[in-house]
């Protein structure tokens, strides 16, 4: 067996409301919170980036299960904001939580499911015998440029996930893992650019719903499972209104996407994105359990995972900070506040 051992998960303190970014551009703030359906979205400190806020959902997600660091066989970390071009964010949070020399590490990169291949890659290594224990980090401080639609939804929020294949110390076992792939640019940024830059509606239909719908649909003829057979379902979430749109053509109930839905009041904080989603579930989620898990990442593609939880996930869950909780910890900025901290200004 293959699954999760423990998660972590850190929502940086900063909040700014998208009816203010509306306002500053002289947006109706009516029209934008309604297209998006986002209503606010984390904002990192000026002294945050995608390593410091890795080690912080990595130290929760230590803490919770007890691990000792040293213990930990591999580390890959999916971003889209790097804090260097050319220098491993890897071995920066491997180094600052005491995990020795002896791992294997590598930074991931495909756009928002970079985490989700990351955690492909060590349920590889973990079912092979290769390794006991893999670090899966998921971590952003997303990028915008000032006036694009995407300042609206970019957010700011690390996911720390510890896989294992010890069957006593899981709380969700992985019962199956695809993917979906193909060449379509909706959404790139060349190096050196600060800014990414975007298709614009293209992003939905041929993009994120062709490769999140695609794979959905080949997880479930894989499974020989239906939307019904599932307590939860979690999808990349770039905005509020895709991932309800995706969940109801599959045939999925609100009921089980409720749970998930952290991009209301969170924003986009793509790698983190769906990581930070199914930790909300896990956050509640009962023995027995099944969740239905779908990543997305421009370039394009899709991940997905069928999980299980264990009996293990209800002693786990009062070691744990909620998701819902961390949400609602939180300090309102200013749209000038908000450009000093993440645009340096």
């Amino acid at each position: 067996m293959v699954g999760i051992v423990s998660y972590g998960t850190y929502i940086p303190h900063y909040r700014i409301k998208i009816e203010d970014i509306a306002r500053a551009w002289q947006k109706n703030p009516a029209d934008i919170v309604d297209a998006i359906q986002v209503k606010e979205k984390a904002v990192p400190n000026t002294d945050e980036d995608a390593i410091t806020m890795g080690v912080e959902a990595t130290v929760i997600a230590l803490r919770a299960c007890g691990l000792d660091a040293k213990k930990l066989q591999s580390v890959f970390v999916g971003s889209e904001s790097h804090p260097y071009a050319v220098n491993p964010s890897a071995t920066i949070i491997a180094e600052a939580i005491g995990m020795g020399n002896h791992y294997f590490s590598v930074d991931m990169k495909f756009a928002c499911k970079a985490a989700t291949a990351a955690m492909q890659v060590t349920a590889g290594l973990l079912g092979s015998g290769e390794i006991e224990y893999g670090l899966v980090i998921g971590s952003d401080t997303a990028q915008a440029k000032p006036h694009d639609v995407l300042e609206y939804s970019a957010a700011s929020v690390a996911a720390a996930y510890i896989m294992g294949n010890n069957t006593d110390e899981l709380i969700a076992e992985v019962k199956e893992m695809s993917s979906f792939s193909s060449n379509t640019p909706d959404f790139w940024r060349r190096d050196g650019v600060r800014y990414p830059s975007h298709f614009g509606r293209f992003t939905g239909q041929p993009a994120y719903f062709a490769h999140v719908l695609g794979e959905a649909h080949a997880l479930l003829q894989k499974s020989q499972m239906q939307p019904s057979d599932f307590d939860f379902c979690v999808f990349h979430m770039p905005n509020g209104k895709f991932p309800r749109a995706v969940a109801a053509k599959l045939g999925f109930t609100k009921e089980q996407l409720l749970p998930s839905l952290t991009v209301d009041m969170v924003g986009n904080p793509y790698t983190a994105s769906a990581m930070l989603g199914l930790a909300e579930v896990l956050d509640t989620a009962k023995p027995g359990q099944k969740i239905f898990f779908v990543s997305y990442g421009s370039g394009a593609g899709a991940d997905g995972f069928i999980f299980e939880t264990t009996k293990k996930i209800t002693e786990f869950q009062k070691k744990i900070v909620p998701v819902t909780k961390q949400i609602a910890e939180k300090e309102y900025i200013s749209y000038l506040q908000y450009l000093q901290k993440t645009h340096k200004l």
